[in-house]
């Protein structure tokens, strides 16, 4: 029996101890846990897009106190900052007390999502049902968005130079649209395909209408038709699709699910339910000893190029402008900084164990994940962060009791993927992926947990500070 006591004492302080959040929060944290989920669902319902994203972050942030950032500005700890880029990306800064050149606290989220864009010459009647060619943006299962309801979401760019917000199929009694797919009896050449090509990127058109302009019988009446209800609402010719950016995303919202109500389903988690978390944090940071800096970027489903994507310099440019408000160098800041890159993880499937190394996978309810490294295969495109940061973080967290575990993507010739660490580890800063487990990742309904939700908050609270 004492020996028994003896082994069971000593794996107690040298074994892992990843459990179940449920058991290792107490009620009020529970409680704090269901009203932040309802916060972010929320928010989620009313940002579908980068786009609405960015707008929604400008005003919670103005909200709360931050002002526009200029070049050469007086600053002082505490104050608040932040600077807009083109209406698709943001950062957000709370200037710390130590001195700029001891570095920044970064918190890196995306804000785009898979999603279906409509191409520059969109609209097209056949046979007297008039539709939209798409484009889809990141990585996407194509089966998975047809026979779905769809909103329409984004900007047109009208040839006076005027534009006009779309925001189509959210509101109560809106119309939807959807891709549509074979019926099962008339499939059998289809359901020869593979699943990459059950339907083919061409074959994701959007039905939007049926009937024709006064009952014409006139070529391309329907069309006309559905020219007219833009033109009337918006003001559109058909040449303005050419300079518009059109977005057709999943029309349902924010829900919870399970008899428990413990998960939340919704399109786009990947990554807002990062984002949201890192926008709350430095809106609830006050007084950090280090400058906290959140930047909720554009384009990391398509691989950060662009202006708005982390591959641009606009991040870097914003910490030289910065450290000139304290006469210091942009690099000097950099270097001595530190970055949480929030973005999130794979979550076990039990349906789909075979793609996991079970030993080294993140799990819904166990809390935040933290990931050394991404990548495929051979860690290809990652930056794998140093046993010194991710030790770093370990004290970190534990020190706040921020319930957290550690995964990979998949096994090791599984597949992969990758997220904006390495192209902020490339200014020289050390950088590690911190984030939430997600069941269902890139489809059009993404599951994640209200605990990993919270605790992912509690996180990026603790780092900011």
């Amino acid at each position: 029996m004492e020996k028994n006591t003896e082994s069971k004492n000593l794996k107690e302080s040298l074994f892992s101890k990843s459990k179940h959040a449920a058991y290792r929060i107490s009620a009020d944290e529970k409680a704090a846990s269901d009203k932040f989920a309802e916060e972010y669902k929320t928010f989620l319902n009313a940002s579908k897009t980068e786009r609405e994203a960015c707008s929604n972050a400008e005003e919670i942030l103005k909200s709360n106190g931050f002002v526009p950032f200029e070049a050469n500005m007086t600053l002082k700890a505490g104050d608040k900052v932040y600077r807009n880029n083109r209406g698709k990306a943001i950062i957000a800064a709370v200037i710390g007390s130590a001195p700029i050149t001891d570095g920044v606290h970064l918190c890196a989220a995306h804000i785009d999502s898979p999603r279906l864009d409509l191409k520059q010459n969109p609209l097209y009647e056949d046979h007297e049902l008039a539709l939209f060619k798409t484009h889809y943006y990141g990585g996407i299962k194509k089966y998975q968005w047809a026979a779905i309801p769809l909103s329409l979401h984004g900007v047109v760019i009208k040839a006076d130079g005027s534009s006009a917000v779309v925001n189509i199929g959210e509101d109560e009694g809106d119309p939807v649209f959807c891709v549509t797919d074979l019926l099962p009896h008339l499939a059998t050449e289809q359901m020869k395909r593979s699943a990459v090509s059950l339907i083919r990127g061409e074959e994701l058109n959007i039905l939007i209408g049926s009937l024709p302009f006064n009952n014409d019988e006139e070529s391309d009446a329907v069309k006309l038709n559905i020219m007219n209800i833009l033109n009337e609402k918006y003001g559109m010719t058909e040449d303005d699709f050419i300079s518009a950016e059109l977005e057709a995303v999943p029309a349902f919202r924010a829900c919870d699910v399970g008899l428990d109500r413990s998960m939340i389903g919704s399109y786009g988690h990947d990554d807002r339910v990062c984002a949201y978390p890192a926008l709350r944090a430095i809106i609830d940071c006050q007084n950090p000893v280090n400058t906290a800096v959140v930047v909720l970027t554009d384009k990391e489903e398509t691989g950060s190029d662009g202006n708005t994507g982390l591959c641009s310099s606009y991040l870097p440019y914003f910490i030289d402008d910065l450290a000139d408000c304290f006469g210091a160098k942009g690099r000097h800041v950099l270097s001595a900084s530190k970055c949480l890159s929030a973005d999130v993880n794979a979550a076990f499937d039990p349906t789909f164990p075979d793609v996991m190394e079970q030993k080294n996978c993140a799990y819904i309810n166990k809390g935040v994940c933290v990931t050394k490294f991404t990548g495929s295969r051979g860690k290809s495109g990652t930056s794998d962060a140093s046993a010194e940061f991710v030790g770093f973080v370990r004290r970190l967290l534990d020190s706040k009791d921020v319930v957290w575990q550690t995964g990979e993507l998949g096994k090791v010739d599984g597949g992969g993927g990758g997220t904006v660490a390495a192209y902020i580890a490339n200014l020289d800063v050390d950088t590690v992926d911190v984030g939430v487990p997600v069941l269902c990742m890139h489809a059009p309904f993404e599951v994640v947990s209200k605990l990993d939700v919270y605790m992912t908050y509690r996180a990026f609270s603790a780092f900011v500070e």
